[in-house]
């Protein structure tokens, strides 16, 4: 295949890459693979989306979005982005509750990996999820509804039940947002208030290199128009979350109201996102433990920074989801754009990792981490009832792969 995810820093081993673009040629695809796996936007920085054997895509399936007004319920194909779908839902007048930073990754793919946004009072992406439609190893549809028993478990699902064909999103009536930029919020605040700063606006993101006495900035997005400012300097132009890079790939700031999906995420779809070529990590800690656990990455700053291009802090609600990172807890998760130099990042990791094992730390699924299986079964209370989930519906291993065996799935 010889190609690589969409940060450059990893290269796919699969065979063979296939692209069908009817449901039915998926289905006879995966029924004759010794070994499959499904492959989204590439947006995952490790070896998660990778298959010993083949991958598929189902991006040239059709970019089907059938909105239930009555049920308030969108059904769309695995393959959508989440920027796509967000403008067709909007042009009908819905919306979703969150956005990730960035809206060029596929829905099923995203999901996946419990990948979220930011704010107090909102989960991640896969708690909008009420059904999934999902191959299975002998090539049969399985639906899963709402009351499934099931669903909780599959929503979240690191490719290892089957490939998902479509899913449905809980939605909500269409709504504005307004995006306030405060630069060098002094962490002696921040810290001090933190309840406050993150509860300050629908969704609050801090930013920072961990070299200063200040948070770089702080990002506000409100739902009302109305934010409580923290102490800091409101930006009089736009910005990117890295300092020096060029705004224009940012959404719209200073306090112009728009429409949610151009605000809630970080970065406009019709760019390419972020910085490009880079190395992210993510570990997410129960709430009650975020100052602390800041408290401690400042305490190794001096090693990460000179690999670092930035770190956000972001807060996510809790759920009951089995491998969501925030399962059964608020969580507040500290991520980690670094530069691509990956002996240096891995070696770098279990530092970081054993500042922050005191907190309970889980790590993003779809990032670098160098937690091994103990760790996480000690971290996941139902990562065993998932284990079994997977058994079922892959009895023989089809869409196992290496991640899997390193992470989940060994017993």
């Amino acid at each position: 295949m010889a190609e690589t995810n969409w940060a450059g820093c990893y290269s796919y081993t699969a065979q063979h890459l296939h692209q069908p673009d009817t449901v039915s040629a998926a289905q006879r695809i995966i029924a004759e693979a010794t070994q499959i796996r499904a492959l989204g936007s590439r947006h995952s920085f490790n070896d998660l989306a990778d298959s010993p054997g083949d991958l598929i895509s189902l991006a040239a399936l059709p970019a089907d979005i059938h909105v239930d007004a009555d049920a308030q319920v969108v059904s769309v194909a695995a393959g959508v982005r989440y920027g796509d779908l967000a403008a067709e839902l909007d042009r009908s007048g819905w919306a979703l509750a969150t956005m990730a930073s960035l809206p060029h990754i596929a829905v099923a793919g995203a999901i996946a990996t419990a990948t979220h946004g930011s704010g107090d009072r909102v989960g991640n992406l896969a708690t909008a999820v009420v059904g999934l439609e999902l191959i299975s190893p002998e090539g049969d549809l399985i639906t899963l509804d709402e009351d499934h028993p099931d669903l909780p478990g599959a929503a979240v699902h690191l490719g290892a039940l089957g490939v998902v064909t479509r899913v449905r999103l809980r939605i909500e009536p269409s709504y504005q947002v307004a995006q306030y930029v405060i630069n060098d919020v002094p962490w002696e605040h921040a810290l001090g208030h933190f309840d406050e700063l993150t509860g300050a606006a629908y969704s609050v993101s801090l930013f920072t290199r961990w070299h200063a006495d200040v948070v770089d900035q702080v990002w506000l997005k409100s739902r009302t128009g109305q934010v409580s400012l923290p102490v800091g300097v409101a930006a009089t132009a736009a910005q990117h979350p890295i300092r020096g890079i060029d705004p224009t790939f940012a959404t719209d700031q200073l306090g112009v109201a728009g429409p949610w999906f151009d605000r809630l995420p970080h970065f406009r779809l019709e760019f390419a996102p972020s910085a490009g070529e880079e190395i992210q990590a993510e570990y997410l800690v129960p709430r009650e433990h975020a100052v602390a656990a800041i408290g401690a990455v400042r305490e190794v700053a001096a090693q990460i920074t000179p690999l670092l291009q930035v770190c956000e802090v972001r807060t996510i609600a809790a759920d009951e989801l089995w491998l969501s990172m925030a399962q059964g807890q608020d969580t507040v998760a500290l991520h980690f754009t670094f530069d691509p130099r990956p002996e240096e990042v891995r070696a770098l990791l279990p530092l970081l990792e054993e500042a922050l094992q005191p907190f309970r730390t889980r790590p993003h699924w779809g990032k670098w981490f160098a937690l091994g299986a103990d760790r996480l079964a000690e971290l996941y209370p139902r990562l065993e009832d998932f284990r079994d989930l997977a058994c079922r519906y892959d009895p023989q291993g089809k869409f196992h792969n290496t991640f899997l065996q390193r992470t989940v799935l060994p017993r």
